[in-house]
């Protein structure tokens, strides 16, 4: 297991405990495109034609929505359109791009959360109040969702499988 998936707060704090599963989830997911070559990282394995890449642009575009935006909060401007364009790279992205940005987009979550109450309320971009606990609850469903989501697609491109590294 890395360092991030040991950090496990048995006893640790509400807002320490979500944000520890939050990154075991984020670990997992950049754990599915190690050793994969760009060609693979953009392979279409399933019907709905998601790759790896995709996801993990999905995965920055969100942390930066629902954390920075949510609650008003600076971020970078994102270059694609969110709406249509967040789960597909473009002809002249790059994974490495991409993996760079959800670097990113990691930092600022983090720091939103580290400087945000759990009980803070922001306004979600479809109009609804909702509390930082609420966000990271969520957060931490849609990341462990799109890990399973990497695990399979993994699989089906290689035939690794697990959720986290192994010794």
């Amino acid at each position: 297991m890395t360092k991030q998936t040991q950090r496990v707060p048995y006893t640790g704090g509400e807002k320490e405990s979500l944000q520890v599963s939050l990154d075991r989830h984020r670990d997992a997911v950049l754990w599915k495109l190690e050793g994969l070559d760009d060609e693979q990282l953009r392979r279409t394995v399933l019907p709905s034609g998601l790759t790896l890449i995709g996801l993990v642009k999905h995965l920055a575009t969100v942390e930066y929505g629902w954390f920075c935006e949510t609650f008003g909060r600076a971020h970078e401007p994102l270059w694609f359109d969110a709406e249509t364009e967040d789960m597909a790279l473009g002809p002249d992205e790059t994974p490495e791009q991409i993996l760079a940005f959800y670097g990113r987009a990691r930092a600022a979550a983090d720091a939103a959360i580290e400087e945000t109450g759990l009980d803070a309320l922001g306004t979600a971009w479809h109009g609804a109040t909702v509390s930082m606990r609420w966000v990271l609850l969520h957060m931490v469903e849609e990341t462990a969702r799109h890990a399973g989501h990497a695990d399979v697609m993994r699989e089906l491109i290689d035939g690794a499988t697990g959720d986290h590294r192994p010794g």
